[in-house]
C-alpha cells in the first residue's frame, strides 16, 4: 500500500477536508505500512529499534545491512564504505587507534604508517623478492628468507675483518698487513721521501731525479723512439748519416745524395727564396704557386727570357699545343710581322681583318658606311657558288651573267650605275626572259604557263597607265563625233577578276 495523504481542505474549517475518522484511518494505515503488525518480519518495529543513539536489531543473530543503490556508498562521519572498500571521504588518513587483528591475507598497495607493535603470525611478502619468514639476530647464515639485525651484521663483519689481512707484492719480495691490528707503511726509496698526514700519503722527489719541468742535464742517455717537442740543440747534431750545424745540412757518407722525400701524397715545400749554386737535378716536380725566375729559363728546347719565348735549338719550330680537346687561348691582342700560315686555321667566334669582320657565315664591314670590294686579279672573275644568290638591297653591275638562279629581296632594286642608262635583261639566242610565270620575248609579254591568264595589277590605289598615241575620231561614218553603227569587234578582258568585253573600231 502506498502512503496516504490526509486532505486538510483549502482553509480552516471550510468543510472540504477529510472527516476526523477518515483522517485517523489514513494515519493508522500509514503506521501499519511503516511498522506492520507485531508478527510481521518485514516491518521496522519487528527488526530494528532506535534507542537513544543506538540502532538495535530486534531479531536474534541477524545482521544490520545498509545497502545503498547503484554505485553509492555508506558514509559514516568521513569514512566511506563502498562494497568491500573503506576510504576517507574528506581525503584524510584513516586511523585505526586500537589493535588490529587480520586473520586473512593483508595486501598493502599504498602508504601505511604503523606506530604500534606489529605481530605477523605468518610470512611477509613484499612486491618483489623473497618472502620474509623471520628476523635473525644470531650468526649470519645462508637463509634466503630471514632478515638480519644490526647486531648480527656487526658480529659477522667484525669476525671477517679479524680473519683478513692485506697481501702486498713488490718487484721483489712480498708482505702482509693484519687489518685488525697492523698498519701499512709506505717508505721512500732512492730520490723519494714519504710524508703521511690524515688520510694522505705524499711522495716527494729530490733533486737526484729528473722531472718534466725541472732543469737537469742528461749525460750518456739513450732515448728509444722519443717524441721531442720544441727542442733546442747546440753544436753539430748527427742523425744517422745526416749532420746539422748552424744553417747547413750535410751528408756524412762520401758522395752520398741528400734526399728530401715527403710521405704519401705530401710534397717538399721550399718556402723562402731558393738558390741553386750548381746543377739541380730533380725527378718529376709538381709545384703550386707563383715562381719567380731571375735570368733565363731553359726547358728542353725552349728558352724563356724576359717577355720572349724562343726555341733553343737551331732552326727548330716553336709549337704551342693544348692537351686533348683543349685550345690555345690568346687573351690579349696579338701582333704578327709578315707571318705565313700553312694549313687550316680554325677560328671560333669573330675574326676581324682590317675593316672586315668574319662571324659565322657573314662578312661585314666594320668602318662606318664602308663597302666590301671583291677584286680579282687580271682576267680573273668572281664566282658566287650555290644554287641561289640573294641580293636583299641594290645590286650594281656593268655586266651580270647569272648561270643559275638569282633572288632579290622585298626591297631589292636593279638599277644602272650610270644616270639615264637602261637596264638590259637579255635572253640568249631565241630564248626569252622569264619573270616568275611571265615570259618576255622581244616586244611580247606572254604567260609562261599554258592557258594561264596574264594579269596586270597595281599596288594600293594606283591605276594601269597605258601610254600610247590617241586620236579624236573613230571613223567618218555619221560625222566626226558619231560612232559607227557596228563595232569592228570586241576585246575580252578581265576587270577585277570578272570577264568583260570592250568594243573596238577600225581607225579609218
Amino acid at each position: 500500500m502506498a502512503r496516504q495523504a490526509i486532505n486538510i481542505g483549502s482553509s480552516a474549517n471550510d468543510g472540504t477536508g477529510d472527516p476526523l475518522r477518515t483522517a485517523f484511518d489514513k494515519i493508522n494505515d500509514n503506521f501499519v505500512e511503516l511498522y506492520g503488525t507485531d508478527d510481521d518480519s518485514k516491518t521496522l518495529a519487528n527488526n530494528l529499534d532506535v534507542n537513544g543513539h543506538n540502532i538495535i536489531s530486534s531479531r536474534s543473530n541477524e545482521d544490520i545491512k545498509i545497502l545503498p543503490a547503484g554505485t553509492g556508498g555508506v558514509i559514516a562521519s568521513a569514512v566511506r564504505i563502498a562494497g568491500t572498500t573503506i576510504s576517507s571521504d574528506d581525503s584524510s588518513l584513516i586511523n585505526i587507534n586500537e589493535g588490529l587483528v587480520v586473520d586473512g591475507t593483508l595486501n598493502v598497495s599504498g602508504a601505511a604508517t604503523i606506530t604500534g607493535a606489529t605481530t605477523l603470525s605468518t610470512s611477509l611478502a613484499l612486491a618483489t623478492g623473497a618472502t620474509v619468514t623471520g628476523i635473525d639476530n644470531g650468526a649470519l647464515g645462508s637463509s634466503a628468507t630471514l632478515l638480519a639485525t644490526q647486531g648480527a651484521i656487526k658480529t659477522y663483519v667484525d669476525s671477517q675483518v679479524t680473519a683478513q689481512d692485506l697481501d702486498l707484492a713488490g718487484d721483489s719480495g712480498t708482505g702482509a698487513v693484519d687489518l685488525d691490528s697492523q698498519s701499512l707503511t709506505i717508505a721512500g726509496g732512492t730520490g723519494l721521501t714519504s710524508v703521511a698526514g690524515s688520510q694522505t700519503v705524499t711522495l716527494n722527489i729530490d733533486s737526484t731525479v729528473a722531472t718534466l719541468t725541472g732543469s737537469q742535464t742528461l749525460t750518456n742517455k739513450v732515448l728509444t723512439a722519443p717524441t721531442i717537442n720544441a727542442a733546442t740543440m747546440t753544436g753539430t747534431v748527427t742523425v744517422d748519416s745526416i749532420s746539422m750545424a748552424d744553417n747547413t745540412i750535410t751528408t756524412g757518407a762520401s758522395n752520398a745524395n741528400l734526399e728530401l722525400d715527403a710521405s704519401g701524397t705530401g710534397s717538399v715545400r721550399l718556402i723562402a727564396p731558393t738558390t741553386a749554386v750548381s746543377t739541380l737535378t730533380t725527378a718529376d716536380i709538381a709545384t703550386v704557386g707563383t715562381h719567380t725566375i731571375t735570368g733565363q729559363l731553359d726547358a728542353e728546347g725552349v728558352r724563356i727570357k724576359d717577355n720572349t719565348i724562343t726555341t733553343n735549338a737551331t732552326n727548330a719550330n716553336l709549337e704551342l699545343s693544348a692537351n686533348g680537346t683543349g685550345v690555345v687561348d690568346v687573351k690579349d691582342a696579338m701582333t704578327t710581322v709578315g707571318q705565313t700560315i700553312t694549313g687550316n686555321v680554325v677560328v671560333t667566334g669573330r675574326l676581324d681583318i682590317d675593316n672586315l669582320a668574319f662571324t659565322g657565315n657573314n662578312i661585314t664591314a666594320t668602318n662606318s658606311n664602308g663597302g666590301i670590294l671583291l677584286n680579282p686579279q687580271g682576267t680573273g672573275s668572281i664566282t658566287l657558288g650555290g644554287n641561289t644568290v640573294n641580293v636583299p638591297s641594290i645590286l650594281t653591275a656593268h655586266t651580270v651573267f647569272v648561270d643559275s638562279e638569282m633572288k632579290l629581296g622585298p626591297a631589292a632594286k636593279i638599277s644602272p650605275s650610270v644616270t639615264n642608262d637602261d637596264v638590259l635583261i637579255e635572253a640568249n639566242g631565241t630564248g626569252s626572259v622569264v619573270l616568275e610565270q611571265v615570259s618576255i620575248t622581244a616586244n611580247k609579254i606572254t604567260t609562261h604557263v599554258s592557258n594561264a591568264d596574264l594579269q596586270i595589277d597595281t599596288d594600293g590605289t594606283g591605276f594601269i597607265d597605258v601610254l600610247t598615241d590617241t586620236q579624236a575620231t573613230v571613223g567618218s561614218a555619221g560625222g566626226a563625233s558619231a560612232l559607227p553603227g557596228q563595232p569592228t569587234g570586241y576585246i575580252k578582258i578581265k576587270i577585277a577578276g570578272t570577264l568583260r568585253v570592250i568594243p573596238f573600231y577600225d581607225q579609218a
